[in-house]
């Protein structure tokens, strides 16, 4: 049998909620993606190593440029999050961490700091979730993040991903050194029984 090409697989140009619409950064939002960061150092940097990269607008175009690469390589399907009437970008999403093969993606996520408290990020992992399980038939879908950051951990504490434990030591923190890592998870059977799974 022939090795699986992801790159074969056809994705849709955006997602659709509600609210939000999901789609891969374009080069003309490398602006709104340096604004959205710069604005949300503080924020962002307790969790996030990759927030010190942003030192000036050029880095944020840099940025744009390899996401799309490795979208088109199906090796990082990553998102922007965006205000579906205004188009302002809201934050990060998107899937990572796959593994083709047994389908099995992780869901990452950040919001920038002006746009907390509204329930954005709850619903673009709703769309993800649902395109992961109803259109890449995956058989798990998780998020992870560190114990002490109570604003990640609620998503999907609300969208009732079910808690597996703790790994200690799991993975470097912003300065590098280890953290442990919470990890939450559905598997098929368990999006099934979500109210929240089916809806348009």
């Amino acid at each position: 049998m022939a090795e699986f090409d992801p790159v074969r697989i056809d994705l849709p140009d955006k997602l659709i909620g509600p609210r939000v619409l999901l789609r891969p950064y374009q080069e003309g939002d490398a602006l709104q993606l340096w604004e959205a960061v710069d604005e949300s150092r503080e924020h962002l940097g307790a969790w996030l190593p990759w927030v010190k990269d942003y030192r000036a607008r050029t880095d944020a175009n840099i940025t744009v440029r390899r996401l799309q690469a490795r979208w088109l390589q199906r090796e990082d399907l990553v998102t922007g999050v965006f205000d579906k009437a205004s188009g302002r970008l809201l934050g990060g999403s998107g899937l990572h961490r796959m593994d083709w093969q047994i389908r099995r993606f992780e869901i990452g996520y950040w919001l920038r700091k002006s746009a907390e408290g509204h329930g954005y990020m709850t619903e673009a992992v709703q769309l993800l979730t649902r395109f992961a399980f109803n259109q890449l038939e995956a058989t798990r879908v998780f998020i992870r993040m560190d114990p002490a950051n109570t604003r990640s951990r609620a998503i999907p504490e609300r969208l009732e991903f079910v808690y597996e434990g703790r790994l200690r030591n799991e993975m470097p923190d912003v300065e590098g050194r280890p953290s442990d890592v919470d990890v939450f998870a559905l598997i098929p059977d368990d999006f099934k029984r979500l109210s929240w799974a089916h809806l348009s």
